[in-house]
Order: structure tokens, then C-alpha cells, then sequence
């Protein structure tokens, strides 16, 4: 009976998030649309600075099915230019307020890696933290994190988004990543953080012939028994594989996110989010 209730509590934990009184099940795969406020994203389909055009993009990601919003105002696109604190808030905060009030039911997500980012936005009501940095960055963040007792997505990534791609040398790639998620893991749960997403961070640190291993082992990072986040929407490792661009990438697109969902990814973080409902709905 005892190792019967201790997989019971190791499957609530990786199959569902709560957010205050609510609950997001996960024992079927769920999708999580994008939204940029940014100028300078890789794909144009998913940015904008402009409010009412948000808030049409946020109206269309959630009538196609995305059960979580996520919401950037620092592009994280390899090279991209670096943002002061002050002009990411300003890019951002007004947004929340305006979501909060237009969509009170949506689950935000805002990626950041900034400690006053992230309470801003937290005081604002946003639901979850998409952090790229493992609070490496700003370790305050963990401690923000931790008081409004919200998700957090832990990604992987080496170095920062100006300085990632000079990081991509490994000797064991997946081992080396779950021995930082094992370890952060750990550091994070001490800190006081309960709810662990994993994202292995395609494209960041990685070289295009490493994410294309690194998707065709993420069933191995079950072992952490945490939802598993798949970002691969429209990335270089499609568009520069196959000699085409991000607007063209839709197929392989959900190609990658097929091959994701069938070694237990949990969460679909997608530009497109009608064509990850229907790939989920053909594959459960």
C-alpha cells in the first residue's frame, strides 16, 4: 500500500498544476500559445507592441484552445539586443493589466528572468514564471517565485541569450542536462518553489544536430517527474535544417512536437495553437 500511494503522489504532482483554487490537468497534453511584445522576435506572427493587437492575438489563442498564455516582452531569440529593466515593465505591465481585465479566466505565463519583472507582473495577478535562465541570471527571482507560491518553468540554457550559442560543447548532452535539472531541482525546491515545470531549452545552447538528439531523448528526463515543457515551435532547428524560414515552418513544426508528445511532453509552448490541439487530439 506504501509504494502505492507514494506513485499516486508522484502522479498528481507531474500531472496537474494549480493555480490558487485552480487546477490545470495534465494527464492529457496541454498547449501553451505565445504571445511577444517585442519589435524584434524571430517570428513576426506571434509579435506585437500594439494593445488592441494583443488582445485579438490573446482572443484567437484562447478560442483555438490554449489553456495558458505566455506572454514575453524580452526576445529571447539567439543575439537578440538586451532590454533595460524599466523598458521591459513598460512593455509588459500594461498588457497584464489590460488581459487581466478583457480575459480574467486566462492563465498568464510571463517569461522573464528579472526578479522586479516578475513581481510586477505577479502583483498584477499573472498566474506562472517562464524563466529561460534557471535563475542563474537573477537568483532573487527564485525568492519572488517562491512568496506567490506560482508554477515555474526551469529551463536550460548555458551562459546568457547574447552569449548562448558560444556554450554548446558537451561530452554527454542529456546527462549533463539532468544533472542540472537534478541539481536545480534541489536548490529550487529549498528556496521554496513547489510546482517544477522541466524545458530542456531547445535552441538554447544547442546547435541545430544537438536539439535534433536532445527531442529524441526527452522521454529519459521523465525520471525527474515533472511536467515536461516542448518548445520547438518554429526554431532554427526546423527552419535552418530544412533551408526554409520560420513562416514556412509550420509542418515541421508539429512533425516535432508528434515526435515530443510521444516521449511524454506535457506542454505544447506554440505560435500556432490550433494545429497543436489537433495534433494532441490525433495523438490521445
Amino acid at each position: 500500500m506504501q509504494n502505492s500511494s507514494v506513485e499516486s503522489t508522484k502522479f498528481l504532482v507531474k500531472n496537474r498544476l494549480k493555480f490558487g483554487e485552480h487546477v490545470l490537468d495534465l494527464s492529457l497534453p496541454v498547449v501553451m500559445g505565445i504571445v511577444n511584445i517585442t519589435p524584434d522576435s524571430f517570428y513576426g506572427g506571434s509579435r506585437s507592441t500594439f494593445l488592441p493587437d494583443i488582445l485579438e492575438r490573446v482572443k484567437v489563442l484562447l478560442t483555438d484552445g490554449a489553456s495558458i498564455i505566455d506572454l514575453g516582452a524580452y526576445s529571447s531569440r539567439p543575439g537578440a539586443m538586451d532590454v533595460s529593466v524599466a523598458e521591459e515593465m513598460d512593455r509588459i505591465v500594461p498588457v497584464i493589466r489590460a488581459l487581466r481585465k478583457e480575459f480574467p479566466e486566462a492563465i498568464l505565463s510571463v517569461d522573464t528572468f528579472r526578479s522586479a519583472v516578475a513581481q510586477a507582473v505577479l502583483d498584477e495577478g499573472v498566474d506562472m514564471i517562464n524563466d529561460i535562465s534557471a535563475c542563474t541570471i537573477d537568483p532573487q527571482l527564485a525568492e519572488v517565485v517562491a512568496a506567490f507560491r506560482v508554477p515555474y518553468v526551469l529551463m536550460h540554457m548555458r551562459g546568457t541569450v547574447q552569449t548562448m550559442q558560444e556554450n554548446t560543447d558537451y561530452t554527454d548532452l542529456v546527462g549533463e542536462m539532468l544533472g542540472f535539472f537534478e541539481a536545480k531541482i534541489i536548490e529550487l525546491q529549498a528556496a521554496g518553489i513547489e510546482q517544477i515545470i522541466i524545458d530542456p531549452g531547445f535552441g538554447f545552447s544547442k546547435t541545430i544536430e544537438q536539439n535534433h538528439a536532445l527531442l529524441q531523448s526527452i522521454d529519459r528526463f521523465q525520471d525527474l517527474e515533472k511536467p515536461i515543457l516542448l518548445g520547438v515551435s518554429r526554431k532554427s532547428m526546423i527552419y535552418r535544417k530544412l533551408g526554409i524560414t520560420p513562416e514556412e515552418a509550420l509542418h515541421g513544426t508539429i512533425a516535432l512536437q508528434a515526435i515530443g508528445l510521444s516521449k511524454g511532453a506535457s506542454i505544447l509552448r506554440t505560435h500556432d495553437v490550433a494545429a497543436a490541439r489537433q495534433t494532441i487530439e490525433l495523438l490521445y
